[in-house]
């Protein structure tokens, strides 16, 4: 199973980004997809999550400005980002609970990451 982000890159601040990842593989099912972001000398934090069902989870510090969504059809978890602030750049990576063909319980997987930066 592969997870592969795309869509980072440098945008001013109040800019907006549409982060994407897709899975891909012998995938049976995908239960939880989250989006995550490192900082430079910071922990990785956990942005927002979606279920299976559409059910979304935002930390406080980035609810109201991004939009978690996901197409289960194409495998694939989005992020839109908005209001950018220069505290958002970060690598942003992906993590999806994933059950195989070949598998009878869900393991996490995680995507390369993409670098967002903002600045002016």
């Amino acid at each position: 199973v592969q997870l592969v982000e795309s869509g980072g890159g440098l945008v001013q601040p109040g800019g907006s980004l549409r982060l994407s990842c897709a899975a891909s593989g012998p995938i049976r099912s995908i239960n939880t997809m989250n989006w995550y972001r490192q900082a430079p000398g910071k922990e990785r934090e956990l942005l927002a999550a979606i279920s299976s069902g559409g059910y979304t989870n935002y930390a406080d510090s980035v609810k109201g400005r991004f939009t978690i969504s996901r197409d289960n059809a194409k495998n694939t978890v989005y992020l839109q980002m908005n209001s950018l602030k220069p505290e958002d750049t970060a690598v942003y990576y992906c993590n999806a609970d994933v059950k195989t063909h070949y598998s009878t319980n869900y393991r996490a997987y995680w995507g390369q990451g993409t670098q967002v930066t903002v600045s002016s």
